[in-house]
Protein backbone atom coordinates (compact mmCIF):
# COMPACT_ATOMS: atom_id res chain seq x y z
CA UNK A 1 0.00 0.00 0.00
CA UNK A 2 1.74 3.03 -1.32
CA UNK A 3 0.42 6.92 -0.91
CA UNK A 4 1.42 10.44 0.18
CA UNK A 5 0.12 9.75 3.56
CA UNK A 6 -0.63 5.91 5.41
CA UNK A 7 -1.70 5.18 8.76
CA UNK A 8 -0.39 1.34 9.12
CA UNK A 9 -2.13 -0.86 11.66
CA UNK A 10 -2.78 2.08 14.17
CA UNK A 11 -3.94 0.64 17.28
CA UNK A 12 -4.70 4.13 19.79
CA UNK A 13 -5.74 3.03 23.69
CA UNK A 14 -6.41 5.14 26.47
CA UNK A 15 -5.95 3.14 29.38
CA UNK A 16 -8.02 0.39 29.19
CA UNK A 17 -10.31 1.96 26.22
CA UNK A 18 -9.10 1.28 22.62
CA UNK A 19 -10.24 4.16 20.35
CA UNK A 20 -8.65 2.91 17.54
CA UNK A 21 -8.19 -1.11 16.82
CA UNK A 22 -5.24 -1.72 13.61
CA UNK A 23 -6.71 0.82 11.54
CA UNK A 24 -4.60 1.35 8.56
CA UNK A 25 -5.30 3.91 5.31
CA UNK A 26 -4.06 5.52 2.52
CA UNK A 27 -4.52 8.85 0.78
CA UNK A 28 -3.07 8.41 -2.86
CA UNK A 29 -2.00 11.99 -4.33
CA UNK A 30 -4.96 13.44 -6.47
CA UNK A 31 -8.00 12.53 -4.62
CA UNK A 32 -10.59 13.65 -1.77
CA UNK A 33 -10.53 10.86 0.55
CA UNK A 34 -13.33 11.24 2.88
CA UNK A 35 -13.78 9.56 6.39
CA UNK A 36 -16.98 8.59 7.66
CA UNK A 37 -18.66 7.30 10.72
CA UNK A 38 -21.25 7.13 13.73
CA UNK A 39 -20.52 9.38 16.68
CA UNK A 40 -17.87 7.30 18.47
CA UNK A 41 -16.72 5.73 15.34
CA UNK A 42 -13.04 6.65 15.71
CA UNK A 43 -12.81 9.60 13.38
CA UNK A 44 -11.54 12.13 16.01
CA UNK A 45 -8.61 9.99 17.10
CA UNK A 46 -7.44 8.94 13.80
CA UNK A 47 -7.43 13.07 12.37
CA UNK A 48 -5.11 13.25 15.82
CA UNK A 49 -2.81 10.31 14.73
CA UNK A 50 -2.88 11.58 10.92
CA UNK A 51 -2.04 15.04 12.17
CA UNK A 52 1.09 14.64 14.68
CA UNK A 53 -0.91 15.71 17.27
CA UNK A 54 -1.03 12.14 19.61
CA UNK A 55 1.31 8.92 18.52
CA UNK A 56 -0.42 5.51 18.33
CA UNK A 57 0.15 3.13 20.82
CA UNK A 58 1.15 0.32 18.24
CA UNK A 59 1.24 1.32 14.67
CA UNK A 60 3.02 3.78 12.17
CA UNK A 61 1.80 7.31 10.65
CA UNK A 62 3.61 8.18 7.03
CA UNK A 63 3.65 11.14 5.17
CA UNK A 64 5.76 10.79 1.99
CA UNK A 65 7.68 8.54 3.30
CA UNK A 66 8.80 9.73 6.63
CA UNK A 67 6.75 8.58 9.98
CA UNK A 68 5.61 11.81 11.53
CA UNK A 69 3.89 10.16 14.43
CA UNK A 70 3.40 12.55 17.34
CA UNK A 71 5.95 15.18 15.69
CA UNK A 72 3.02 17.98 16.60
CA UNK A 73 0.60 19.53 14.01
CA UNK A 74 3.26 22.69 13.84
CA UNK A 75 5.93 20.26 12.47
CA UNK A 76 3.79 18.67 10.26
CA UNK A 77 2.33 21.61 8.63
CA UNK A 78 5.78 22.62 8.10
CA UNK A 79 6.52 19.40 5.88
CA UNK A 80 3.32 20.17 3.74
CA UNK A 81 0.39 18.47 5.88
CA UNK A 82 -2.45 21.36 6.96
CA UNK A 83 -5.23 21.33 9.09
CA UNK A 84 -7.45 23.91 9.63
CA UNK A 85 -6.61 26.72 11.12
CA UNK A 86 -10.39 27.63 13.21
CA UNK A 87 -8.51 31.13 13.82
CA UNK A 88 -11.82 32.16 13.49
CA UNK A 89 -13.73 30.67 16.84
CA UNK A 90 -10.33 31.14 18.63
CA UNK A 91 -9.57 35.04 17.66
CA UNK A 92 -12.75 36.75 16.40
CA UNK A 93 -10.68 40.24 16.89
CA UNK A 94 -8.42 39.17 14.29
CA UNK A 95 -8.74 40.83 10.89
CA UNK A 96 -9.15 38.55 7.45
CA UNK A 97 -5.79 39.48 7.01
CA UNK A 98 -4.57 39.14 9.94
CA UNK A 99 -6.01 35.26 10.11
CA UNK A 100 -4.58 34.76 6.81
CA UNK A 101 -0.96 36.39 7.82
CA UNK A 102 -0.89 34.54 10.54
CA UNK A 103 -0.66 31.34 8.31
CA UNK A 104 1.71 33.38 5.49
CA UNK A 105 4.11 34.22 8.07
CA UNK A 106 3.79 30.68 9.85
CA UNK A 107 4.83 29.29 6.71
CA UNK A 108 7.60 31.08 6.16
CA UNK A 109 9.13 30.47 9.62
CA UNK A 110 8.85 33.54 11.50
CA UNK A 111 6.51 32.91 13.73
CA UNK A 112 8.14 34.22 16.26
CA UNK A 113 7.81 38.04 14.69
CA UNK A 114 4.55 37.36 13.48
CA UNK A 115 3.10 41.01 13.80
CA UNK A 116 6.14 43.08 12.93
CA UNK A 117 6.06 40.81 9.52
CA UNK A 118 2.16 41.25 8.80
CA UNK A 119 2.97 45.15 9.00
CA UNK A 120 6.58 45.75 6.61
CA UNK A 121 6.80 42.21 4.76
CA UNK A 122 5.49 43.03 1.34
CA UNK A 123 5.86 39.24 0.31
CA UNK A 124 3.64 38.53 2.92
CA UNK A 125 1.15 40.90 2.23
CA UNK A 126 0.75 39.76 -1.45
CA UNK A 127 0.25 36.53 -0.36
CA UNK A 128 -2.31 37.22 2.11
CA UNK A 129 -4.04 38.98 -1.14
CA UNK A 130 -3.38 36.00 -3.00
CA UNK A 131 -5.08 33.84 -1.22
CA UNK A 132 -8.32 36.32 -0.10
CA UNK A 133 -8.72 36.59 -3.59
CA UNK A 134 -8.68 32.64 -4.45
CA UNK A 135 -11.70 32.62 -1.58
CA UNK A 136 -13.88 35.57 -2.31
CA UNK A 137 -12.74 37.40 0.72
CA UNK A 138 -10.45 40.05 -0.75
CA UNK A 139 -13.27 42.94 -0.10
CA UNK A 140 -13.08 41.39 3.44
CA UNK A 141 -9.53 41.80 4.18
CA UNK A 142 -9.88 44.62 6.86
CA UNK A 143 -13.11 43.04 8.46
CA UNK A 144 -12.78 41.22 11.60
CA UNK A 145 -13.09 37.62 11.88
CA UNK A 146 -16.13 37.44 14.33
CA UNK A 147 -18.16 40.13 12.31
CA UNK A 148 -18.28 37.96 9.18
CA UNK A 149 -21.32 35.23 7.94
CA UNK A 150 -21.28 31.55 8.85
CA UNK A 151 -19.78 30.85 5.51
CA UNK A 152 -16.90 33.51 5.39
CA UNK A 153 -16.00 32.06 8.59
CA UNK A 154 -15.77 28.78 7.04
CA UNK A 155 -14.10 29.93 4.15
CA UNK A 156 -11.39 31.90 5.83
CA UNK A 157 -10.97 28.70 8.40
CA UNK A 158 -9.75 27.03 5.06
CA UNK A 159 -7.84 29.93 3.44
CA UNK A 160 -5.86 29.90 6.35
CA UNK A 161 -4.87 26.21 6.37
CA UNK A 162 -4.25 26.79 1.90
CA UNK A 163 -2.06 29.81 3.52
CA UNK A 164 0.16 27.08 4.77
CA UNK A 165 1.00 25.63 0.96
CA UNK A 166 0.43 22.10 2.42
CA UNK A 167 0.64 19.10 -0.09
CA UNK A 168 -2.23 17.79 1.87
CA UNK A 169 -4.86 19.17 3.71
CA UNK A 170 -7.23 17.55 6.53
CA UNK A 171 -10.49 19.30 6.86
CA UNK A 172 -12.67 18.45 9.35
CA UNK A 173 -16.89 19.21 9.31
CA UNK A 174 -15.79 22.22 7.15
CA UNK A 175 -19.33 23.40 6.48
CA UNK A 176 -20.37 22.87 9.89
CA UNK A 177 -23.08 25.41 10.88
CA UNK A 178 -23.58 26.38 7.19
CA UNK A 179 -26.94 27.09 5.69
CA UNK A 180 -27.20 23.86 3.16
CA UNK A 181 -27.46 26.54 0.05
CA UNK A 182 -23.77 27.66 0.96
CA UNK A 183 -22.49 24.25 1.72
CA UNK A 184 -21.75 23.55 -1.89
CA UNK A 185 -20.31 27.12 -2.70
CA UNK A 186 -17.83 26.33 0.33
CA UNK A 187 -17.10 22.93 -1.41
CA UNK A 188 -16.32 24.26 -4.96
CA UNK A 189 -14.56 26.90 -3.74
CA UNK A 190 -12.26 24.16 -1.22
CA UNK A 191 -11.94 22.09 -4.99
CA UNK A 192 -10.88 25.25 -7.19
CA UNK A 193 -8.58 26.40 -4.59
CA UNK A 194 -6.99 23.08 -4.38
CA UNK A 195 -6.38 22.49 -8.31
CA UNK A 196 -5.03 25.92 -8.43
CA UNK A 197 -2.57 25.38 -5.81
CA UNK A 198 -1.43 22.24 -6.99
CA UNK A 199 -3.19 20.27 -3.49
CA UNK A 200 -1.88 16.33 -3.81
CA UNK A 201 -4.93 15.32 -1.81
CA UNK A 202 -7.35 16.30 0.83
CA UNK A 203 -8.68 14.42 3.90
CA UNK A 204 -12.53 15.21 4.62
CA UNK A 205 -14.55 14.53 7.72
CA UNK A 206 -17.55 15.00 7.27
CA UNK A 207 -21.35 13.65 8.52
CA UNK A 208 -23.30 15.25 5.60
CA UNK A 209 -23.49 12.42 3.15
CA UNK A 210 -24.47 14.48 0.41
CA UNK A 211 -21.21 16.25 0.10
CA UNK A 212 -19.52 13.31 0.95
CA UNK A 213 -21.31 12.22 -2.58
CA UNK A 214 -20.57 14.92 -4.16
CA UNK A 215 -16.86 15.73 -3.75
CA UNK A 216 -15.41 12.44 -2.71
CA UNK A 217 -13.53 9.81 -4.33
CA UNK A 218 -12.77 7.56 -1.82
CA UNK A 219 -15.01 6.71 1.25
CA UNK A 220 -13.52 4.95 4.57
CA UNK A 221 -15.91 4.15 7.06
CA UNK A 222 -15.08 3.66 10.73
CA UNK A 223 -17.24 1.84 12.96
CA UNK A 224 -15.96 0.82 16.58
CA UNK A 225 -12.87 1.88 15.74
CA UNK A 226 -12.52 -0.06 13.43
CA UNK A 227 -12.29 0.21 9.66
CA UNK A 228 -15.59 -0.52 7.86
CA UNK A 229 -15.28 0.02 4.61
CA UNK A 230 -12.92 1.34 2.29
CA UNK A 231 -14.33 2.04 -1.10
CA UNK A 232 -14.64 4.24 -4.31
CA UNK A 233 -17.73 6.17 -3.39
CA UNK A 234 -19.95 4.36 -6.05
CA UNK A 235 -19.40 1.27 -4.29
CA UNK A 236 -19.87 2.85 -0.90
CA UNK A 237 -23.24 3.90 -1.54
CA UNK A 238 -24.36 1.05 -3.45
CA UNK A 239 -23.80 -1.23 -0.75
CA UNK A 240 -26.57 -0.85 1.28
CA UNK A 241 -25.37 -2.51 4.64
CA UNK A 242 -22.32 -0.65 4.66
CA UNK A 243 -24.33 2.65 4.61
CA UNK A 244 -26.97 1.88 7.09
CA UNK A 245 -24.21 0.78 9.12
CA UNK A 246 -22.86 4.18 8.90
CA UNK A 247 -25.67 6.98 8.23
CA UNK A 248 -28.93 4.77 8.29
CA UNK A 249 -29.88 6.11 4.37
CA UNK A 250 -27.98 6.78 0.83
CA UNK A 251 -27.75 10.36 -0.16
CA UNK A 252 -29.95 12.14 -2.38
CA UNK A 253 -29.16 10.41 -6.17
CA UNK A 254 -27.97 6.75 -4.89
CA UNK A 255 -30.02 3.74 -4.69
Amino acid sequence: MTGILQARNCTKRYGAYTALDDVSLVIREGELLSIVGPNGAGKTTLVSLLTGQFAPTLGTVLFRGEDVAGIGPGKLAQRGLARGFQLVQMFPLLTVAEAIGVAVVSQRGRAHRIWSSLKADRAVTEDVEEVATIFGLSHRLDTRAGLLSQGEKKLLDIASAFALKPQVILLDEPTSGVATADKHTIMRTLIGAAKRIGLKGIILVEHDMDLVAAYSDRIVALQGGRVLADLPKNEFFRNAEVVAAVVGRPPAGFH
